[in-house]
């Protein structure tokens, strides 16, 4: 019906200032796509597709009418439906700055900061701290880590995104609120120990005296016709169509009830932050959507006496500040409710998020995890509803939460607004939740609860409790509540609710989204916070007649979270002998920090679009290991748009790939072995028909037996690749003999996803002759490509060329994989004649892609009671997946590396490969030695805990000393490994701080803090001279400019800067002087890939190479004018006939392992660190806060110290995701969950130590690499392992002090739920527990 009254109407909008009318608006199409292709802005990125991970972040302004002000706010472009628009402006990272016009002050900030890395989530960063300046331009650092709460980086580890952020903030360098409250200058206990004078150490990466300044008057105007628009304009109901929805924007509440009225099936949409997930993840379809973005009782705040009423149209986030207010303005006793209500604001989502949901939205969803609904259940709100019959109040109550159709809305009805009531003298609310990290997490579990007692009086007159997380709704504990009506509030109260709420809210073993267990102890760990939140507000208002608390139980009430940040960085100032013009040992920032800032920075996906380009997709296996039995395309055939769909069967005779002599197919054919495996692939003229056609292929399955996942099962069914490997020093078995004691024991790691910023990423252009074809791919391993793309399309390599001019994050995980799609994609290009682009969603990356293995360790150790381990056998498994893939390596890798920094006499180490049915597992930054490591650590641990020794003691006690041999029988000089550790011991005042932490755990009893030093040894080398060759080609123009090209990949470690500040010290030019513009097989052929640290070395040392080639030819001509520029000296050889251009080669470092013998020499040296990590966990709820860490690093002569301190810090974060809270989870099935940002987390802003200081030591002796410098990409990943031994030891404090004294066994990643559930108290004793095989578990660990 009002479609009839209403003409399509056009699409009005501004972007960036510029007005877009959009005369075919489709309802389907989100605001990021049409960014990116239609109006061809590439700065703002796609991340995830959900809203999850801050890379599209825009700026979306626009004016109310009424009040006459404009509101500016965050969104994810990802989610916001075009047709959302009208009337809007939309700013973009363009849009605030360019190298064109002139950059904006965050931009230049966020780059001369070194706040950049590969420079894919910068946009996203930019655009959340500029909103944030345009709302306040002098922001408090709480509003900044706010800000940013919903961006995710991958590779700085945030340090100096938070620092160039604090340069507008107006607060001083000084640490203010820090732990304790006092300054750290005042305190000696947090004081760093001066290096001595001479080593001339630098606090800062950059220097403030140049940055512009932010002037709020220069930012772009809201567009005056957009003003005039919203005053002057007829309101009338637009409609939108598109090919398959019709978009409804009523312009009243009468249109909004007649629209909701013709369709009552139609969701009602304000951010599309609910019903925009579940169109693209789970496929619904709505035919239409009603939005009702103007209406203006939808946005209603009232003050009533009893209480408040909010529009349902309102963001969380205005929500949020309308609490924030009322609260400082009413009493105390009012505002429960809202205070309950503000606290899970502040954690829920990001805020970008936060400014497009909409308060109604969230209410209507109903999620099974909602943070707000139980709060909003138990402070009695009610709901004001409305229809074409009448207006009527639903209450918020558990009936309406289940979708009980009596207490639920019918299909024509609209919430219009909600009634929270104030909260009454004597009535407590509190709310509760725990997520596997701080912020921007679903809560594994919430809660509201409220009490209500008679006048002066603790005997329960009212009793509220709602649970989240725990059910398939939000669940109330109704008859637990009415049972304990009428109790006084005490401690025989407490242990009655826990036992009746444990009965009423029950979850079964095989209950969705796992983590069992840890869900019952929460629900009864939260009643108990609450007994004691109110016991002790009761005791504030009677200490006479209410008991005190034991002192030791109040720590359960503070909330961890963590305080402003700061730091503390010291290296090297450069050698003063230097030419001042030499940037060597200078933090450079990054050459394309300005770009990645701005937006310019081109990655794969931000090409143009080549002429009739088309889009591939993959169609991959549902099953982990079955029989093909048919595959049906005919109906993905017939869909508009759809070219052709490559199958293994198209790929007769070249199916098979080999990397690294392991064959693999490009696509199955009669059997997978693997849910994720590719199967074929459809190519269309879009990627919206491609993924649809996609979902149409039809594909018949036969399951196989034996299904096998786990390290477990390999085992049992001796599922192995071979060969396996062995190591072996000394004689262990005489050596057991002899020792004091043995133990044994075996550590579990899970695995990792790399979670690069920047998607799997390929376009393959065909020439249109002889064959040829460019490959532009995101990938570590240019000549790989090559490789496969010729083989695939049975050319020769000279035929196909692959270009890579950067790469949005790797990490190890665009190597093996990449090779295939690019191949297939090639393929399908060959095939077609056109242009094919293969970029892959998030979810689809996680799911083909594959990480870090998965990793059992076994060992038997015997050691003397001082602690000395004199002998040590050990069993590495790892879970590799259905192919080899790079999992020998990372096997190998794991045994040279896993003796870390100790020496043991008498080892034995063998390791192997389990063949499952998972996606190949690959190589991740530290390739083996993480897992290595922690094996290793942990039972170093372990023996400390027997003998009865502290852990560092142990550790020193079985460090190398100063001259000694590996097992593999290679010298190694440790005198810097004992100079970082003893360093790291006085930086961290390891001593003073352990003391606190005892004193602290003696009196917390629901807190324990944890502290913990690791050493780290991290041997750098490739195991082969041929892996470590590396080329380079350096042109001089005739007007002295230069370019340089060579084999290594930019992918955020800022490796070209690294190479232009080589060329710029060996030619004596400055830098700006140098160009270089990307990696390619048509300029440096046979690159090795890039990876293993050791990058910038090797092509570092071609270039010099190439450099000094130029300059001897060049000696004669530049004697004869030594005061002439290199314009001159080019015309001089030019006229000379002297060539301007050089290769430049390195051969490698000699390097070879003899596995038979078990001795070699595979490393060219060994960079040593150490790091001691602070942190406090939370007993009752398993919540984890780093404190403090302090690394020092042996980096040799830095080539540019903010790079390295980058990459130390990066490395950091990423290990302590690792140990910590990243956690993959698989079904039963072989189905990988976690496929994105919303399930799997890797660190957030808040997950950054509140104090992180990094010192590099000063260069000891000079080395034969490039400059004396080391590689630094991968050792510090390790280091994060210092955070799991500190949450180790703080779960240690809390078991000792429950009298547990058994030996402690943890497993990696530590999460929320493994610190819970081994803090073992009286709750966790009181839930039930399901016997293993009684039911199906969620999840299994793999």
């Amino acid at each position: 019906m009002a479609s009839a009254l209403h003409p399509a109407a056009e699409l009005l909008f501004y972007v960036n200032g510029h007005k877009v009318i959009e005369k075919k608006a489709d309802p389907e199409t989100m605001l990021l796509p049409y960014l990116r292709k239609k109006l061809r802005l590439t700065g703002t990125k796609y991340g995830c597709g959900g809203g999850g991970c801050g890379a599209c972040t825009v700026m979306i302004s626009r004016y109310n009418p009424v009040t006459k002000k404009i509101r500016h706010y965050p969104a994810n472009a990802c989610l916001i439906p075009i047709c959302s628009l009208y009337g809007a402006a939309v700013t973009t990272v363009e849009g605030i700055g360019s190298t064109h016009t002139r950059i904006h002050p965050v931009q230049e900030r966020i780059a001369k900061c070194h706040g950049t890395q590969c420079g894919f989530c910068t946009p996203g960063m930019v655009m959340s701290i500029y909103t944030l300046l345009r709302n306040h331009p002098e922001p408090s650092p709480d509003q900044l880590t706010d800000a940013l709460g919903g961006n995710l980086c991958r590779c700085t580890g945030y340090r100096p995104i938070i620092d160039a952020c604090k340069t507008f903030c107006k607060t001083t360098d000084c640490c203010q609120s820090k732990e304790n409250g006092i300054c750290c200058l005042d305190q000696e206990i947090n004081e760093l120990p001066e290096f001595e004078d001479e080593d001339k150490t630098s606090p800062k990466l950059f220097s403030e005296e140049g940055f512009l300044p932010l002037d709020p008057t220069q930012e772009l105007i809201f567009p005056p016709e957009l003003m005039m628009m919203a005053e002057k304009q007829p309101q009338r109901t637009r409609v939108f169509h598109g090919e398959r929805m019709k978009w409804i924007s009523p312009a009243s509440l009468k249109e909004l009830l007649e629209a909701k009225a013709a369709h009552p099936q139609a969701p009602v949409v304000v951010g599309n932050t609910s019903v925009g997930p579940e169109v693209k993840f789970k496929g619904v379809f709505h035919p239409v959507i009603i939005s009702p973005d103007r209406i203006e009782e939808l946005f209603v705040v009232s003050h009533t006496y009893n209480g408040l009423t909010l529009g349902a149209s309102l963001s969380l986030a205005q929500v949020k500040d309308i609490l924030a207010d009322v609260i400082l303005k009413q009493p105390e006793e009012k505002t429960q409710t809202f205070c309950a209500l503000l606290k899970h604001l502040g954690t829920l989502a990001g805020s970008q998020i936060r400014s497009m949901a909409s308060l109604g939205g969230h209410i209507m969803s109903r999620h099974l995890d909602s943070d707000l609904n139980p709060l909003l259940a138990v402070g009695n709100c009610t709901l004001n509803v409305l229809s074409k019959e009448g207006e009527r109040q639903i209450p918020l109550n558990e009936q309406f939460l289940s979708k009980c159709p009596k207490a639920d809305f019918k299909p024509e009805e609209i919430l219009v607004s909600v009634n929270i009531p104030y909260s009454r003298k004597w009535e407590f609310v509190s709310a509760f939740r725990q997520a596997q990290r701080q912020q921007n997490a679903l809560a594994i579990v919430n809660s509201g609860m409220r009490v209500f007692f008679g006048e002066g009086e603790d005997i329960i007159r009212e009793l509220s409790i709602y649970y989240g997380g725990v059910g398939p709704t939000t669940i109330c504990a109704k008859t637990s509540c009415q049972k304990l009506i009428g109790r006084p509030w005490n401690k025989e109260m407490l242990d009655e609710a826990c036992r009746l709420v444990l009965d009423e809210v029950s979850l079964p073993g095989s209950a969705p989204g796992g983590r069992v267990e840890f869900k019952r102890t929460l629900v009864i760990s939260f009643l108990f916070r609450f007994y004691l939140e109110v016991s002790q507000i009761l005791k504030k208002m009677d200490p006479v007649r209410y008991s005190s608390l034991a002192d030791k139980y109040e720590s359960a009430l503070e909330d961890i979270h963590s305080r402003h940040h700061w730091s503390i960085l010291k290296y090297q100032d450069a050698d003063p002998r230097q030419l001042p013009q030499d940037p060597v040992g200078h933090p450079v920032m990054h050459l394309s920090g300005i770009k990645h800032a701005t937006g310019e920075a081109i990655y794969c996906d931000d090409m143009p679009a080549v002429d009739q380009e088309l889009f591939l997709s993959f169609v991959t296996s549902s099953r982990a290991h079955a029989k093909i039995v048919s595959i049906d395309l005919s109906e993905a055939l017939t869909l508009p748009g759809v070219v052709d769909i490559i199958t293994g069967e198209h790929l007769d005779g070249i199916n098979i790939m080999s990397f690294l002599g392991d064959p693999e197919a490009l696509l199955a054919t009669d059997e997978v072995f693997c849910v994720g495996q590719l199967v074929c692939a459809v190519i269309a003229d879009s990627e919206v028909q491609a993924r649809r056609a996609a979902k149409r292929v039809k594909i018949v399955y036969e399951d196989l037996k034996p299904l096998i996942l786990t390290i477990e099962e390999a085992i049992q069914h001796n599922s192995f690749f071979e060969p396996e490997r062995k190591l072996e020093y000394g004689n262990v078995d005489e050596a057991f003999k002899v020792v004091d004691q043995i133990l044994e024991g075996e550590i579990y790691m899970g695995g990792q996803e790399h979670f690069y910023m920047e998607t799997q990423s390929m376009l393959a252009v065909p020439k249109g002759e002889d064959q040829e074809m460019d490959i532009y791919v995101s990938t570590q391993f240019p000549k790989y490509v090559q490789d496969a793309v010729a083989a695939t399309l049975k050319l020769p390599a000279n035929k196909v060329m692959c270009h890579v001019r950067r790469v949005g994050g790797a990490f190890g995980g665009k190597v093996s994989k990449t090779g295939i799609m690019a191949a297939i994609t090639a393929l399908a290009a060959h095939k077609q004649g056109h242009a094919v682009r293969c970029i892959l969603e998030r979810g689809e990356d996680m799911l083909i892609t594959g990480g870090r293995h998965p990793y059992l360790g076994k060992y038997k150790v015997g050691f003397m009671n001082d602690g000395r381990v004199l002998a040590l056998d050990m069993e590495h498994y790892s879970n590799g997946g259905f192919s080899l893939d790079e999992s020998l390596l990372v096997i190998e890798m794991g045994i040279l590396k896993m003796d870390n920094t100790y020496k043991f006499p008498n080892l034995r180490c063998q390791a192997r490969v389990c063949r499952t049915n998972l996606p190949s597992n690959t190589a991740l930054r530290g390739f083996g030695f993480p897992q290595a490591g922690l094996i290793t650590e942990s039972c170093i641990t372990e023996v400390a805990a027997k003998c009865g020794l502290s852990p560092e003691k142990v550790r020193t006690i079985n460090m190398y000393k100063e001259i000694d041999q590996t097992p593999y029988k290679q010298e190694i000089n440790s005198q810097t490994l004992i100079q970082c550790w003893r360093e790291c011991m006085a930086m961290s005042s390891y001593f003073l701080r352990k003391a606190s932490v005892e004193k602290f755990n003696a009196e917390n009893y629901w807190k324990k803090k944890g502290l913990a030093i690791v050493p780290l040894k991290y041997p750098i080398g490739l195991g082969s001279l041929a892996a470590g060759q590396a080329a380079a080609l350096v042109h001089v123009y005739l007007d002295g400019s230069v370019l340089v090209t060579h084999g290594g990949i930019e992918m955020g470690q800022g490796v070209h800067t690294k190479m232009i500040q080589v060329v710029s010290r060996e030619l004596k030019m400055p830098m700006s002087n140098v160009h270089l513009r990307g990696t390619s097989t048509e300029t440096v052929p046979n690159a090795n890939v890039s990876g293993g640290s050791v990058v910038a070395d090797l092509n570092g040392m071609a270039v010099k190479d190439a450099c000094q080639t130029l300059l001897k030819r060049l000696e004669p001509i530049i004697s004869k004018n030594p005061q002439g520029t290199w314009k001159d000296w080019a015309h001089a050889a030019f006229m000379e006939s002297i060539s301007l251009s050089a290769t430049g080669y390195f051969r490698g470092y000699e390097s070879n392992m003899d596995w038979e013998k078990g001795e070699g020499h595979p490393f060219e040296y060994f960079v040593f660190g150490a790091a001691c990590s602070e942190v406090e966990i939370d007993c009752l709820t398993g919540d984890h806060k780093n404190i403090r860490t302090d690394i020092v690093m042996d980096v040799g002569c830095s080539i540019n110290p903010a790079l390295d301190i980058g990459q130390i810090e990066g490395a950091f974060i990423q290990g302590m995701g690792l140990y910590t809270i990243e956690e993959l989870d698989y079904s039963p099935q072989g189905v990988l969950y976690t496929r994105g940002p919303n399930q799997y987390k890797i660190p957030a802003i808040c997950d950054v130590p509140t104090e992180l200081h990094i010192s590099l030591l000063p260069p000891s002796q000079n080395s034969n690499t490039l400059y004396s410098s080391k590689g630094l990409g991968e050792p510090a990943l390790f280091l994060g392992c210092s955070v799991f031994f500190a949450i180790h030891d703080a779960v240690s404090a809390a078991r000792q002090e429950r009298g547990l004294f058994g030996p402690l066994k943890l497993n990696s990643p530590l999460t929320p739920e493994k610190i819970r559930m081994a803090c073992e108290d009286k709750f966790t004793k009181m839930i039930p527990r399901d016997e293993p095989g009684s039911y199906v578990p969620w999840n299994i660990p793999v």
